[in-house]
C-alpha cells in the first residue's frame, strides 16, 4: 500500500542501507541506519528508493533499543519496491518517513497480562519487535505460513513461545491454517490478542475469538494488504 507525501523533506529523510539479509528466495531483511528515528514496537515506517514521493509502509522488525532499523520484506510479482529493495547494496541511500501507527503495547499492562500474537507471513514483523523490545513478555506467538521455509528467524523466539502452522507442508507444529488451529486451542478470555497479517485471516480469527467469548476490548489487529 503506497502513500504519497507532498510534505516530504528530502535532506532530512534519507538513510543508508547497512545490509540485505536473505531468508529464502523471496523474503529478506532490509537493515538501515536508524539516525534519530524514535519508535514504539509495533509501529511502521514508510520507505522508498529513487522516487521520494512514492513510499510503501513496512512494520518495523527491529527492537526499540537496537542502534539500527530493520524491516521484513517479501518480494511479490506486482511489488516494484520489494524488487528494488532486494537489489540494494550496503551504502545505497533510501528515503523514509515516519514512524506511524498505534498497533503498540500498553507498557503499564505488560507485567500482569498474557498475550497471544497471531500472524500470517510477514505479519510477524511487529511481534518480532515486541519480543525483542520486551523479552519479559508472557506470550504465545502463533505463526501461519504456507511452507516451513517462511518461519522467519524462528530461532529468535523461545521454543515454548513460538508455534508454527503450515498449510502446504508438514514441517510445522500443526498442519493447516492458523485459524483451524485456534478454533480448537483456546488461549483464554483474559488474554490480549494481537492479530497481524492478511485480511482474511484477521476477519476469520476475529470472529473465532469473539465466538469463544473473548471481549472485543482484548482484540487488536493490523491488516496487511
Amino acid at each position: 500500500m503506497g502513500i504519497v507525501n507532498k510534505n516530504f523533506i528530502l535532506n532530512d529523510n534519507i538513510t543508508e542501507i547497512l545490509e540485505v539479509r536473505h531468508l529464502n528466495s523471496s523474503s529478506y531483511i532490509l537493515k538501515f541506519q536508524r539516525k534519530n528515528i524514535q519508535f514504539q514496537a509495533g509501529q511502521y515506517i514508510c520507505l522508498g528508493t529513487d522516487n521520494p514521493v512514492y513510499l510503501r509502509e513496512y512494520s518495523i522488525y527491529s527492537g526499540e533499543n537496537d542502534d539500527f532499523l530493520e524491516v521484513l520484506i517479501k518480494e511479490v510479482d506486482e511489488g516494484d519496491l520489494s524488487k528494488r529493495f532486494k537489489k540494494c547494496k550496503p551504502g545505497d541511500k533510501i528515503f523514509y518517513d515516519g514512524p506511524f501507527g498505534s498497533f503498540v503495547l500498553d507498557k503499564d499492562e505488560m507485567a500482569n497480562k498474557k498475550y497471544c500474537f497471531l500472524a500470517t507471513g510477514t505479519g510477524i514483523s511487529p511481534f518480532h519487535s515486541f519480543v525483542k523490545s520486551y523479552p519479559q513478555l508472557d506470550y504465545k506467538l502463533i505463526h501461519g505460513v504456507s511452507l516451513g521455509e517462511d518461519a522467519y528467524e524462528r530461532r529468535h523466539y523461545k521454543t515454548d513461545n513460538y508455534f508454527l502452522c503450515t498449510s502446504k507442508d508438514k514441517s510445522g507444529n500443526f498442519q493447516g491454517r492458523l485459524t483451524d488451529y485456534i478454533k480448537n486451542n483456546f488461549q483464554g478470555k483474559d488474554t490480549l490478542y494481537y492479530l497481524c497479517g492478511n485480511g482474511n485471516m484477521i476477519y476469520d480469527a476475529n470472529s473465532i475469538l469473539k465466538n469463544q467469548g473473548v471481549p472485543v476490548d482484548n482484540i487488536f489487529f493490523e491488516i496487511y494488504f
